[in-house]
């Protein structure tokens, strides 16, 4: 998405739950719109959760027991608006620190009249980690986030161990986590970290078909343009006693 995102902390260790400060998104600079200046004011109070130290009551947010899907790193928020819209028996919350890309998708909620999506302008790790409760969400989409293509930084990409760990605890048994990228060294890598990753199983053989109903994001059609490839991902979890089959699907 256009903010290319992760968060600005990395676990110490998976066991400790330690944060320490390491940057994992750069923030792009963006000056907003006179329109989406005016989304975020008028509309930022309804539609916008703040950060806080404890668990979201999903049901009390949202006024059912749909599922909830969470995205980390919406950018503009047009494929955001368009899947919350296409699936309304789901819930979403997008997470994402790009004040342009917030005021976007805040206009397009009003714009479409969807109830089924909330927004969370915050670092994504410290979201996850305090704020979702664990084993209660139905999905994360993680759609093109900062490659990190120098060595030296590595260590910054988002879908890294022990961070995977992080979005495995936080998934309902049998929930999924979808990734793109159009970096094939992170895809491959992110493939090997997810898969090393306990509870997590790789719903295909290596990479996974192109899910119909995920559209086509400003970065996808950046890659494209340059002749790279789009790599998905597709991850399910799995309970110790329910062994590593699941059905495939959204």
């Amino acid at each position: 998405m256009m903010a290319r995102m992760g968060s600005e902390m990395q676990f110490e260790s998976e066991e400790s739950g330690i944060f320490r400060h390491i940057h994992t998104y750069v923030l792009r600079a963006g000056r907003m719109t006179d329109a989406q200046k005016r989304a975020y004011e008028v509309h930022a109070a309804r539609w916008c959760l703040p950060f806080r130290q404890s668990a979201l009551n999903f049901a009390g947010i949202f006024g059912d027991l749909h599922p909830v899907v969470v995205e980390v790193g919406f950018g503009m928020g047009q494929a955001t608006a368009e899947i919350a819209a296409q699936d309304p028996d789901r819930n979403y919350i997008g997470i994402e620190v790009h004040r342009p890309g917030v005021g976007r998708l805040l206009a397009e909620i009003e714009r479409r009249s969807l109830s089924n999506v909330r927004i969370i302008e915050y670092d994504a790790l410290p979201v996850l980690e305090s704020m979702l409760p664990d084993n209660s969400v139905a999905a994360f989409h993680v759609f093109f986030p900062d490659p990190w293509p120098k060595k030296r930084h590595h260590k910054r990409r988002l879908m890294r161990r022990p961070r995977t760990g992080l979005f495995a605890r936080k998934l309902a048994p049998g929930g999924l986590l979808f990734m793109a990228t159009d970096w094939q060294p992170y895809a491959e890598e992110a493939c090997a970290e997810l898969s090393a990753t306990p509870q997590l199983v790789n719903e295909y053989d290596g990479f996974a078909p192109r899910p119909a109903w995920r559209p086509e994001t400003a970065f996808e059609r950046k890659g494209k343009a340059a002749g790279r490839r789009i790599f998905d991902l597709v991850f399910r979890k799995v309970c110790p006693e329910s062994g590593g089959e699941g059905a495939r699907g959204q």
